[in-house]
């Protein structure tokens, strides 16, 4: 009773609804001829849903006949609301009223099927049909390939060729979209062929689908072919090369084209045509482009439109003026979805967590659902510890709304614990996406492990990777040979090496500059020499990897020939080369030098020097014996020396014996950080060098009090794919008896070759 009770009101509601329209349309419907022109009259105001609903009551509440036009306008207003209920509503009104088809209302009614979804109705008019024509083959042809069916679609194309039918450029524009989905490239350009021998080659509709179709296929060079061959381009082979052109890397010169179509004068760009032209500025970082575009775009009336100024947005974020791509999604008449989550990436990807999370929150109170590429983009604004609590929550509601089931977005939940807590919890997240779980999962928790300085959970994880069905990308090699040169383990070191020859990926410069790097740490630089000869175009990763490697073991020349050919080839040095060529001109003493190469990466290559760059500076200083520069120099810094400068000049100062610069030097250390061992170490060192041993008897006292151990030092070695590690007089290892028995036999057989053992 209850229920029959809670349903009476949308009964009574519907029956309410039905009777107002019909009171409204029953003045139009006093003869036959008048319920028709009303029905037509609704069609051509684009009034689809009133005219679908006005013929609802006409065959309710008359006996009237509908004339074939009627039919034909009611047919093309199910197609626009791609709604199969009327359609079929109206179909079986069509047979019931024994009204004549002929084959041009068929033909009507196959492209309502199409454009409803309904395949298969759409195949049973097309076999029912007495007669079919060439607009009959193509409407069915174009269903399929509408729908996702691209084989179906290209099947019928051949059917219809052995029938007789010859196709025109509409059969021709829905068979190469068709090729386009099927993904076959040969196909392709045979299809292409076939439309060059039928002579619809020189046919817009045709040429333009050809342009989609080999932009689709990464072919931007044959897409510029069929457009460069066109005799009368229209809007739609500009925006299709254009796009094109944007879409596989080709900006400028899809800016180029841009302002070529301008110059002609015979068209008036559309909103996807801005779209591309925004997206190309964005992507190759010209805002000034962008900006003369954009006025372009308010000039042509473009400004407020969904999809241009969605586009504007994304390009003034990417380029990092974010006051303008607020101003731009504000501009923006009806902001959709996809706009929303423009303005929140922008703002998330800039650190502006905060205001990201604001227009989030004002979304939803629009009543705006949010999908799971909105829960990806506002994740990427939580990636600090200082983040970690809002992220969390965040985390709490795509749980809420089912989003996490998505690898997507697991895969960045996962990037979020590593980078923002502990490796734990990066852990956490990626059980929770194993399920789903696809390359970027594995390679987001192996750089996790690398982040946090994990070597050997990397190994093992690529060990459980390679179990999988899965093959590692240059991403997954690049960071498992981090681990490798991490470890620094040359017989390691060769094995991935070997992998990555056996995988054939030896040839992407990121690998190779990884395994360079590897080599360099492992210290084997005549193979590292040899990668970096290897690759084709070396990048400025690949000269700092090897320049760096050959000042930190000592070939200082080597490295500064090395950076002189870099400079020759037209490569541009970066924060890491400078740090590798001031540490050469430290090993060698070549302090002038150093100092013209400080001053320049700031003048010349407007790079602000890094604390890295400081460090060296004063090691080459302090090398040198110019204590006292040293000292002028970390007093001008411009940032607070961290405690490596501080370290780096009280080595210099206790090599030089300089007692009064070290203790300033010390003190400044004990102050950063008051249990220090390393500088109560060294200060101590100072003081027992110069005999005052008072000040050593009082250090060494504090640093008892305090709990203070110097940290011992600690060596490696690899033996039979086993690491072994050794401390300074350790009693430790499991074989130490034999270790030192074997060092008391060296030590009597240097003895007894007359070495004096200090």
């Amino acid at each position: 009773m209850i229920k029959n009770f809670v349903k009476k009101p949308n009964t009574v509601f519907n029956l309410t609804r039905h009777l107002s329209i019909s009171l409204a349309v029953s003045s139009y419907f006093e003869t036959e001829q008048s319920s028709n022109d009303y029905i037509t009259s609704l069609c051509k105001q684009n009034l689809h849903r009133e005219a679908l609903e006005a013929f609802e009551v006409l065959r309710r509440t008359t006996r009237f006949r509908v004339n074939i036009g009627t039919y034909s306008r009611l047919i093309c207003a199910c197609s626009c609301l791609r709604s199969l209920e009327h359609a079929r509503n109206v179909h079986e009104h069509i047979g019931s009223s024994n009204a004549r088809t002929d084959v041009i209302l068929n033909n009507h009614i196959l492209n309502m099927y199409g454009k409803c979804g309904s395949l298969r109705d759409a195949r049973r008019v097309f076999d029912e049909m007495p007669e079919k024509n060439v607009v009959s083959w193509t409407a069915l042809i174009a269903g399929y390939s509408q729908n996702g069916r691209d084989a179906d679609a290209l099947e019928l194309y051949v059917e219809m060729l052995k029938s007789g039918v010859s196709p025109d450029e509409f059969t021709f524009g829905s068979a190469v979209k068709a090729c386009s989905g099927f993904g076959d490239l040969s196909l392709g350009r045979q299809l292409h062929a076939h439309v060059l021998k039928s002579g619809s080659g020189s046919q817009l509709i045709a040429q333009n689908a050809l342009i989609a179709m080999y932009t689709k296929f990464d072919r931007v060079d044959l897409s510029w072919d069929v457009f460069f061959h066109i005799e009368d381009k229209d809007l739609i082979s500009w925006a299709s090369m254009i796009a094109g052109f944007c879409q596989l890397g080709h900006q400028l010169e899809g800016l180029r084209h841009f302002k070529n179509m301008m110059r002609e004068d015979s068209f008036q760009p559309n909103e996807f045509i801005f779209g591309s032209a925004f997206s190309a500025c964005s992507t190759v970082l010209e805002p000034e482009y962008g900006k003369q575009i954009h006025g372009l775009c308010i000039k042509f009336g473009f400004g407020r439109n969904n999809f241009s100024g969605c586009s504007l947005c994304d390009m003034y974020a990417k380029s990092g003026f974010l006051l303008s791509a607020v101003a731009a999604f504000h501009q923006i008449e009806k902001p959709d979805l996809v706009s929303w989550n423009v303005i929140i990436a922008g703002l998330a990807n800039h650190g502006h967590w905060d205001k990201a999370l604001l227009f989030f929150i004002q979304m939803r109170h629009l009543n705006m659902i949010p999908d799971e590429t909105t829960a990806r983009y506002l994740l990427c604004g939580f990636m600090s510890p200082s983040t970690l609590n809002q992220g969390m929550q965040i985390h709490s509601y795509i749980v809420k709304m089912g989003f996490h089931s998505d690898v997507q977005v697991g895969n960045i939940l996962l990037t979020m614990y590593a980078k923002s807590s502990n490796l734990h919890d990066a852990f956490n997240a990626f059980e929770e996406v194993r399920k789903n779980e696809n390359l970027v999962s594995w390679n987001a928790i192996l750089s996790a492990c690398m982040q946090h300085h994990e070597p050997m959970e990397v190994f093992r994880l690529f060990k459980l990777l390679l179990l999988s069905d899965m093959e590692p990308d240059y991403i997954t090699l690049t960071t498992v040979i981090g681990a490798y040169a991490e470890i620094a383990s040359l017989e390691m070191a060769s094995q991935i090496h070997c992998y990555t020859i056996k995988l054939g990926m030896v040839q992407d410069v990121s690998v190779s500059n990884g395994l360079t790097d590897m080599y360099t740490k492992c210290g084997s630089l005549d193979t590292a020499r040899s990668l970096f000869y290897d690759i084709e175009v070396p990048d400025v990763f690949s000269w700092s990897t090897l320049i760096v490697g050959y000042a930190q073991f000592g070939y200082a020349e080597e490295a500064l020939k090395l950076y002189a050919r870099m400079r020759s080839s037209g490569v541009k040095p970066d924060d890491v080369t400078f740090v590798g060529v001031l540490t050469a001109c430290s090993h060698v003493g070549l302090v002038e030098e150093g100092w013209e190469l400080y001053n320049s990466i700031e003048t010349e290559h407007r790079i602000v020097p890094t604390r890295e760059h400081c460090a060296c500076m004063v090691d080459l200083l302090g090398r040198a014996g110019y204590l006292s520069e040293a000292k002028e120099f970390i007093q001008k810094l411009v940032h607070d020396p961290d405690i490596v400068v501080w370290k780096t000049l009280l080595a210099a100062c206790k090599t030089y014996k300089d007692h009064e610069i070290g203790k300033w030097v010390a003190e400044n250390i004990l102050r950063l950080d008051p249990s220090n061992s390393a500088a109560l170490v060294l200060l101590c060192r100072i003081y027992a060098s110069s005999g005052n041993w008072e000040e050593v008897a009082r250090l060494r006292g504090s640093m008892k009090e305090q709990g203070v151990r110097k940290v011992p030092g600690q060596s490696w070695i690899e033996v039979k794919n086993r690491m072994h590690a050794f401390l300074a007089q350790d009693n430790l290892h499991p074989e130490r008896d034999r270790i030192y028995s074997v060092l008391e036999e060296l030590w009597l057989h240097l003895l007894d070759h007359g070495y004096l053992v200090a």
